[in-house]
């Protein structure tokens, strides 16, 4: 007997919509054909009106565990992850303590196989003193390695010229970058603390964080990378300026590639009146143009994967003054419904916004057998139906620990239904499974 049998979906897959019905055993797609027939299956599920997509793969995470337990926790965050459609997961070094040790990395690896609903892998950290151990690092063991370029993460911050060309130079698998100019920052922000004292406007925001230390930043990455024939991923482009920086196209055989990320593809810099400081990150949320530019390059190619970010905090922290109300936003849970959005608004089709959350991550990655609906993958699979009237993002219970989302307000268009896990059930008909346990991603470098 078969795990499961979706009949009558609509599957998007390789740039294709078409009816079929897809047979899930022993975690894998054991068959996808028009109509399966004479199979018995453990639960049969009728998809039909539903669209059929592999698993959102998502690059960039903060889930807080371990050292924020207030915040989130691999359990909770990843619970509301698949209630998103998000089946897979890369999480960030920036943790208490940070992962710049492979005791570190085993410790999170350890945490995400008693406790994660998806699927999981860990992105290990820079300081200025461990690049002997990045250097030795075994591609396979890490989804990638990640640089904070710029004012965002206390001791992990690298600014130094000398530890940054070694980094390029030595690094042995794909580095991520989180690009911003410290200096720029730091005076941009005395200038409006001179105007506003301590009453410094969430609006303001992007205005300390701004265009020109993004560029600055970005600018320094790519011409390293050049330099050293590095492999670089440049995370949450905020600007149209740092476009220029990177190449359009299919993401197979790019040396450097860049993320988007749904906030700033979702919010601009209008928002900060009613949202505040929910939508405070780093970097910045910036204008409608620089909105418009980022959804244009994700239609050329020149932007190639969508992640989400996802970094959440108490809400009493976030409502403090402007100098006290950290950065980030919890996203994971409605990243896929708001993405739709977009779909529906005739920014990004479909089977494109597949590209950017499945296949394209797959690809730049390097990850084994998932991303794609295609017979002996793993069963990554969410089904999403498209509502009859758009539902208000308030009528349901957010499932983050923190318990809140920069969506409230919203309506949302369409639903995940269900998400399958390693060809587990993990979230259906509005419930977690919570006997869904993620594997870990393997990578082919």
């Amino acid at each position: 007997m078969s795990d499961v049998l979706i009949r009558n979906a609509r599957l998007v897959n390789e740039g294709r919509e078409f009816e079929g019905d897809v047979l899930v055993a022993h975690g894998r797609i054991e068959k996808i054909a028009g109509g399966i027939e004479g199979v018995q299956a453990r639960l049969e599920i009728d998809a039909a009106g539903q669209w059929l997509l592999p698993g959102m793969i998502d690059d960039q995470v903060h889930f807080r565990e371990p050292g924020a337990p207030h915040k989130g926790c691999i359990a909770s965050e990843s619970r509301a992850a698949v209630a998103g459609g998000i089946t897979s997961f890369m999480d960030m070094p920036n943790t208490a303590p940070p992962t710049l040790t492979l005791e570190a990395l085993a410790d999170k690896r350890r945490r995400a196989a008693a406790s994660a609903r998806a699927n999981y892998a860990f992105h290990f950290g820079v300081s200025r003193d461990n690049l002997d151990i990045v250097a030795a690092l075994d591609p396979r063991e890490v989804a990638g390695v990640k640089v904070f370029m710029g004012a965002s993460t206390g001791d992990m911050l690298v600014d130094d010229p000398e530890v940054l060309e070694r980094l390029f130079r030595c690094v042995p698998t794909i580095l991520l970058a989180h690009c911003e100019h410290t200096p720029s920052i730091l005076e941009n922000e005395a200038r409006l603390r001179a105007r506003h004292g301590d009453h410094i406007p969430p609006s303001a925001h992007p205005l300390i964080r701004d265009a020109e230390a993004c560029y600055r930043s970005s600018r320094l990455a790519v011409e390293l990378a050049r330099r050293h024939g590095t492999r670089l991923h440049v995370l949450h482009l905020t600007t149209a300026r740092e476009l220029s920086l990177f190449a359009p196209g299919p993401v197979a055989g790019k040396r450097i590639t860049a993320e988007a990320c749904v906030h700033h593809l979702l919010f601009d810099d209008g928002d900060y009146a009613e949202l505040g400081h929910l939508i405070k990150c780093n970097p910045a949320i910036k204008t409608r143009a620089d909105r418009d530019a980022l959804r244009q390059a994700l239609r050329c190619d020149r932007i190639d994967v969508i992640g989400t970010d996802h970094a959440p905090h108490a809400l009493d922290e976030k409502r403090q003054p402007y100098a006290r109300a950290p950065s980030g936003l919890p996203l994971v849970q409605h990243a896929l419904p708001a993405l739709l959005e977009l779909m529906e608004d005739g920014a990004l089709t479909l089977p494109h916004l597949v590209r950017k959350t499945s296949h394209a991550v797959a690809e730049l990655f390097g990850i084994r057998e998932r991303g794609y609906l295609r017979e002996g993958y793993w069963a990554d699979l969410v089904l999403v139906e498209r509502l009859a009237a758009a539902r208000p993002v308030d009528e349901e219970p957010v499932l983050a620990h923190c318990g809140w989302t920069p969506f409230r307000g919203r309506r949302f268009r369409h639903a995940v239904r269900t998400t399958l896990v390693s060809g587990q059930l993990a979230w259906h008909q509005g419930r977690i499974h919570d006997d869904c346990q993620g594997l870990p991603l393997s990578f082919h470098r």
